[in-house]
């Protein structure tokens, strides 16, 4: 259309000489995605301050692309508009050379010239809320898992690769020799701020504890040690009936096996279609939000406990 397209980024240098790391966070490559921007906001916002009032903290550099796909930012749509592109399936080779294309090449050389490390943050799709996790492809958990360990999230979700994340920005910066942590939290289009807080203060305990800052211990209550899953300690419930999930579990909650979710209802026939219970004994950490469900449809996941007999 002619009109600019630009990707701000905020730059706070180290105090002194040559930084010891430097750290991207990126967030907004899916426009509907909201909990990032308030995140980074949250670290921009501290940042600042602690330049102001402690600039000898800063002991390296810390990059943060708070909007990275402006134009669905600035429409809260997932695609980029009029190209209906998704921007965190345009990274690697043979993506084209669209508009959204050539701004996510442009990011990405900016973050490989600029970043030792990364943390690419996302919320759910419309239909999922979800507690705070870094998901991990297994290629790269030996580097991931001990870095995650210390973000103060609530899970560590180490998952086999498959052929969707290969033009995704994480996938790409771990493929380039950049550590990088996909954080996964709440749900499109809404803002949960005790996630928010969670994150917040998991980041900023994280970057205390990789030696980027030089600050205070963070509050105790917001100390957490992340679980840690793979595929076979995660049972999930999925409608045997398309109708209207009413959910009435938290997220967050610890269930036991056969505990109850919610109801699956025929509003035209008045009829309970599905108790719907839990599949297994752990911690509920998804749970759907939007009502309509097909047959078939994710409903919740469990991170089990103990994993199931073989």
């Amino acid at each position: 259309m002619g009109a600019p397209v630009k990707v701000i980024k905020q730059i706070f240098t180290a105090f002194k000489g040559r930084p010891v790391k430097r750290v991207s966070f990126v967030t907004g490559l899916h426009g509907d995605e909201l909990e990032g921007l308030v995140l980074c906001h949250r670290l921009i916002q501290a940042l600042r301050q602690l330049k102001q009032t402690q600039p000898e903290a800063f002991l390296g550099d810390i990059h943060i692309y708070p909007a990275a796909n402006p134009s669905a930012v600035n429409s809260a749509t997932r695609l980029w508009p009029f190209y209906s592109e998704d921007m965190n399936r345009t990274f690697g080779q043979g993506s084209g050379d669209s508009v959204p294309v050539q701004v996510s090449r442009a990011l990405f050389e900016d973050l490989k010239a600029h970043s030792d490390l990364a943390v690419d943050i996302h919320s759910s799709n419309k239909h999922l809320l979800e507690l705070p996790q870094i998901r991990i492809i297994e290629n790269f958990a030996g580097t991931l898992v001990p870095l995650a360990e210390q973000t103060c999230a609530d899970l560590i979700w180490v998952h086999p690769m498959a052929g969707l994340f290969e033009s995704t920005l994480g996938y790409n910066l771990n493929l380039a020799k950049i550590p990088t942590l996909v954080i996964e939290t709440g749900i499109c289009l809404r803002i949960h701020p005790e996630f928010g807080d969670q994150l917040f203060h998991g980041m900023m305990h994280w970057l205390n504890h990789i030696g980027v800052l030089a600050i205070r211990n963070t509050p105790a209550k917001y100390i957490k040690a992340p679980r840690i899953i793979y595929p076979n300690q995660v049972a999930l419930a999925m409608a045997r009936q398309s109708g209207l999930f009413v959910g009435q579990a938290r997220l967050g909650s610890q269930v036991k096996q056969g505990d109850p979710l919610g109801q699956m209802l025929n509003p035209m026939t008045g009829d309970v279609l599905e108790e719907v219970v839990s599949p297994g004994t752990g911690l509920l950490f998804t749970l759907r939000q939007l009502p309509l469900v097909y047959a078939g449809g994710l409903l919740a996941r469990v991170a089990l406990d103990r994993e199931p007999e073989p």
